[in-house]
């Protein structure tokens, strides 16, 4: 049976895209898929758009992720976080309420990839009340940017971009044929292997995964956006992606930089309607 499925990317700042597209969808009551999958940022901006909260997403990325108990560049000089997701994702959940009885009562089950700090393997996990808080900050948690490897299930867990930007052909793999991917970087953007992975090695004596998968990063992404570009012939696949122009990096704080990325992702989203309804 062809199912469909909605694939989000992460990216941190440059979340607020697709914060914009998921409102765009909720606006137009869309609700139309069998599962969704995220990926750091991608994570949070899904169970937003689940439990059928309106411009959540937003007001955590333009508020409670531009303050200085979230990105600390003192703090991580004196040995602490530079991106603190724990603290992120708890104290949003205090202060932006969050409809999770009626995402646990749908019909559209979230999943979040993470990645092994043990072998740099993507792990794919389906939320649930047990497993939530663990899971997105795993999946958010940036190698050395976040100190520490949180535990999933008792595995030692790091960033889910890592492993699998865009799980599309984990999507795929489930029986997807309808797969809509919101991206976070515009098309025809390729990664480039990093070359400063190297010198980070002597961090990841603990974690040998984490460093596997850095030096794979790029050959898996590239991997994916090709999948995208020519998928299976029993596969449509839906791309919604920033323009070019798009003005959101990965740690923007600027009111007006975020303000614009959001009505970019808005717009992609009421477009992309077109073809999907």
């Amino acid at each position: 049976m062809s199912r469909r499925a909605l694939v989000v990317e992460g990216g941190a700042m440059r979340g607020i895209f697709a914060a914009g597209v998921l409102d765009a969808f909720l606006e137009s009551g869309h609700r139309g898929f069998d599962f969704a999958v995220g990926v750091s940022a991608g994570s949070t901006n899904l169970i937003g758009y689940l439990a059928g909260d309106h411009g959540r997403s937003r007001r955590i990325i333009t508020d409670h992720a531009c303050r200085p108990d979230f990105i600390n560049w003192k703090r991580f000089a004196s040995g602490g976080h530079l991106c603190d997701v724990h603290w992120l994702w708890h104290q949003s959940l205090k202060e932006v309420p969050l409809s999770l009885e009626r995402h646990w009562q749908g019909e559209i089950p979230l999943w979040v990839v993470t990645t092994s700090a043990r072998d740099g393997s993507p792990c794919y996990f389906r939320a649930r009340p047990d497993n939530l808080d663990h899971l997105v900050t795993a999946s958010c948690s940036i190698p050395l940017a976040y100190r520490g490897y949180p535990a999933v299930e008792g595995q030692a867990m790091t960033d889910g971009g890592l492993a699998d930007s865009i799980p599309v052909q984990w999507a795929y793999r489930q029986g997807a044929r309808d797969i809509t991917v919101v991206l976070s970087r515009p098309q025809g953007y390729r990664k480039r292997p990093d070359s400063l992975a190297p010198l980070l090695r002597p961090f990841m004596k603990d974690a040998p995964g984490v460093y596997h998968a850095m030096r794979r990063r790029a050959h898996v992404y590239n991997a994916s956006l090709d999948f995208i570009a020519s998928p299976p012939p029993d596969c449509r696949v839906r791309v919604v992606a920033p323009d070019e122009d798009f003005p959101v990096r990965r740690l923007t704080t600027d009111g007006a930089r975020l303000a614009r990325g959001y009505e970019q992702g808005r717009q992609a989203g009421q477009q992309i309607m077109a073809t999907i309804l």
